[in-house]
């Protein structure tokens, strides 16, 4: 009985420290401790105001909030910078009219990430996405808010998986 008794707990206590190793997230920020996300200048030739800041923030937010690392402004382990270089609406489908009955808002950005302690992992790579919307809205207000929150929830973690998961 002594025995089964020091095998469970022997299993119990090898599978919590292998809990350690795992992330829900499949993050894998190596030794890292900070990271930084220096401002995303707005350089499309449509200029939308703001788009800059909110993404900035957005990408900020995730890996605070899918990492443990701490946020640094100088000096961090892993650090992303970059610009957006695209933002356009195009018509996606016309109706018998010749208007457009279907638009679409595609924003591409310019990421340039690097890992101090393992420059083999630097990347520059343009991360896009889009949301498509009714033709006959103008996007502003809240419909702007909308297209923009998912755009952004998809290239930063689009952003996030490149930098720090082996997906």
């Amino acid at each position: 009985m002594k025995k089964v008794t020091v095998l469970l707990c022997s299993i119990l206590l090898l599978s919590l420290q292998s809990c350690g190793i795992y992330s829900f997230t499949g993050a894998n920020t190596g030794d890292a401790e900070s990271f930084q996300v220096n401002f995303f200048q707005n350089q499309a030739d449509l200029v939308e105001p703001g788009i800059d800041r909110l993404f900035t923030l957005s990408l900020q937010d995730l890996i605070q909030n899918q990492t443990n690392l701490s946020l640094a402004n100088e000096n961090a382990d892993l650090i992303f910078e970059g610009e957006i270089v695209d933002y356009y609406i195009a018509p996606m489908t016309s109706t018998a009219n010749n208007t457009a009955a279907q638009n679409r808002l595609t924003i591409a950005i310019n990421v340039r990430f690097y890992n101090t302690l393992e420059p083999e992992k630097d990347f520059e790579r343009v991360f896009s996405f889009y949301y498509d919307y009714d033709g006959s809205t103008q996007l502003v207000g809240g419909d702007l808010e909308t297209a923009l929150d998912e755009i952004y929830t998809r290239i930063t973690q689009d952003v996030f998986n490149a930098a720090l998961t082996d997906w």
